[in-house]
This record gives C-alpha cells, sequence and structure tokens, in this order.
C-alpha cells in the first residue's frame, strides 16, 4: 500500500436531473439514451483517506453500506490490496429522482482512484461500482456542467452510454427544484421489474422525441431561446412520461402531477419529473422569477418537502486534497466540514 502521510481527499458532487429517456425500443441497436443536467444543489461531501481496510463513517445507515459497497467493488475492480477510510460528511436524498446511487459510488471512485494515482475518467469510474447500466447521466454530470446528450448503451454492454452533446446553459436560466415529501421513486428491484413489464412504446412517439431533442432543444439552447427550450423540454417530458404510466400511473407519478401544472400556471417554462420522482423542475429566466417560483412551491409544499433555485451547475465533481499530520488532525478536518 502507498504511503501517502494521511492525504486526504475530497470529492463533491451535485445530483443530477434526467431531463428525458430517447428510446425504449433499441429498434437500431442502442436504447434507453437521455438528456438531463446536474442539479443546482445540494450536494454530497465526502473525504478519504489511506487505510488497510474499508471503513466509512456518517450518519446515514444505507449509504454507509452502499459507499462501504462502492468502495471493495472499486478496489476489486482494480485489483488493489489496499482499503481507504471514507467519511460522509453530506449526501443527497436518496430514491427521489436525484442519482444518489451514481453520485455516491462515482464519488468513492474518484476519491480512492485519486488516492491510488489511478488516471481513470468517469465512464471508467462507473464501470468499476457498476453504475450507469441503464443511464449515463449522472456519469456525465458528474464530469462536467452544462446540458448533457447521451447517446444510449448496445444490450449487454455495462459502459457508460457515450456523450453525445454538452451545452452550456445561459447563466441567466435559473432551475427550481422541488421535492415532495411521500413515496420515494421506483428504485432497486422494483425499477429493474418495471423496466421489464414496462410495454414498448410507439415508433412514431420515439422518434418524436428525437425530433424534439435534435431540431427543438439543442437548437434553442444554443440560441438562449428559453420559452422554445421549455415548449420542447416539456413536450418531451410528456411524450416520454406515458412510456412509463404503467409503472407510475401517469406520465407523471403522483404527487408530481399537480406540482407540475401548478409550475407551469406559476411562469416556468419548461417544467418536468426526474427519473422516477417525486423530484421535479421548472426553468425560469432571471433570481427574481426564480425566487416567487420556489416561494410559491414551497407554500404549495406546505412544510411537506423542499424546493429551491440556483442557476444550473457550470462544472462537474470537484476534487481536492488536504494533508494531515496526525490522525487526530483528521478527524478534527472531518468534524470541521460536517
Amino acid at each position: 500500500m502507498k504511503s501517502l502521510d494521511h492525504r486526504a481527499v475530497f470529492v463533491e458532487a451535485s445530483g443530477r436531473l434526467h431531463f428525458g429517456v430517447l428510446d425504449l425500443r433499441g429498434d437500431l441497436g442502442r436504447w434507453f439514451g437521455g438528456i438531463g443536467a446536474a442539479a443546482p444543489g445540494p450536494t454530497l461531501l465526502l473525504s478519504a483517506y489511506m487505510s488497510d481496510k474499508v471503513e466509512v463513517f456518517g450518519e446515514v445507515a444505507p449509504e454507509i453500506e452502499r459507499a462501504t459497497t462502492f468502495a471493495r467493488n472499486f478496489l476489486a475492480f482494480y485489483r488493489l490490496q489496499g482499503g481507504g477510510r471514507l467519511f460522509l460528511h453530506r449526501v443527497l436524498p436518496s430514491h427521489c429522482g436525484l442519482g444518489s446511487g451514481t453520485q455516491l459510488g462515482l464519488a468513492v471512485a474518484r476519491a480512492l482512484a485519486t488516492l491510488y494515482g489511478i488516471n481513470a475518467e468517469a465512464p471508467e469510474l462507473a464501470l468499476a461500482v457498476g453504475r450507469a447500466r441503464r443511464s449515463a447521466i449522472g456519469t456525465w454530470t458528474f464530469a462536467g456542467g452544462g446540458l448533457v446528450l447521451e447517446g444510449g448503451h448496445r444490450r449487454g454492454d455495462e459502459r457508460a452510454a457515450p456523450l453525445i452533446a454538452r451545452m452550456p446553459f445561459p447563466p441567466s436560466w435559473q432551475c427550481i427544484v422541488a421535492v415532495p415529501d411521500g413515496t420515494p421513486g421506483i428504485n432497486g428491484e422494483a425499477e429493474r421489474a418495471a423496466f421489464a413489464e414496462l410495454p414498448m412504446p410507439p415508433e412514431g412517439e420515439v422518434e418524436q422525441v428525437a425530433h424534439l431533442v435534435l431540431m427543438a432543444l439543442l437548437p434553442a439552447l444554443a440560441e438562449g431561446d428559453l420559452e422554445s427550450f421549455g415548449s420542447a423540454l416539456t413536450r418531451i417530458q410528456m411524450t416520454a412520461g406515458r412510456w412509463f404510466a404503467a409503472a407510475q400511473g401517469g406520465a407523471f407519478a403522483e404527487p408530481c402531477a399537480e406540482l407540475l401544472r401548478r409550475m407551469q400556471e406559476w411562469g416556468a417554462e419548461g417544467v418536468g419529473q426526474s427519473s422516477w420522482g417525486p423530484a421535479v423542475f421548472g426553468i425560469v429566466n432571471g433570481h427574481e422569477a426564480a425566487a416567487r417560483l420556489t416561494d410559491r412551491v414551497q407554500r404549495a409544499l406546505n412544510g411537506s418537502g423542499a424546493a429551491w433555485h440556483a442557476p444550473f451547475p457550470t462544472h462537474g465533481a470537484l476534487v481536492w486534497q488536504t494533508q494531515a499530520r496526525a490522525l487526530t488532525e483528521i478527524r478534527s478536518l472531518d468534524d470541521s466540514s460536517s
């Protein structure tokens, strides 16, 4: 095991918003594909230190277990004999559509890769910890900011789908994210079962979504045309959402549908549900408009959930290193960062 004098590696990563899937048919040899962006907060923060075994500390037991599994998978993938001491200072809310599992897995992998001197990009890290087997949106938002478009993967290929485009958002565009309390989004075995039972979407609708992405959504973003962008995004959400209606009860899950309807009435140019929800989002122009909409959403939630707003992140996960001369210094550093 490499001696690093108690070097500490910190990783901070945003959640991700899934704007829509492109193809559940797979007629052209690839399936899924999708569009999305990093969510404007909250963020995950962890730190890692060299150790001869895997140790994970934090306040959320399920995330401790997940991080332990990710660390062990990473070490096995690269055939490393050492371990790592991980501290989860802040975690993303789980099973709400913000991609908490992928971001945690990639953050653990990036921290350990930095400690062990492994030069790997986000898709390889995702493969190492067993993520991105369907959607690669979270992998590509971990790697960088802006809107990402990924091209789906071939059946049986566990590698992350390729990045097709990454485009910046105008800095004045603000994203409002709301997460109502209630039933978590479909996940784990239930998610695998849901995908296995979903009916195949009509070919014409799959073509329509691709057409909207290529000829409406992306050009509108390139020109900074929020009205056209929002219209295309909402249409994509409505169309692709119907493909999941058998599993979630409609184009949007409850309580997402009513909240999205209100967000549109209150001025959001584009709205949608991220993955299985319950996280939803709306996009407006300017801080004042975002603050007004966020206030109305918070009042609609009536204390049963959370809402916030900010511009879309312009960067991927942040990684930095510090030195601690002794274990007591390391523990002090972690306490001050939590």
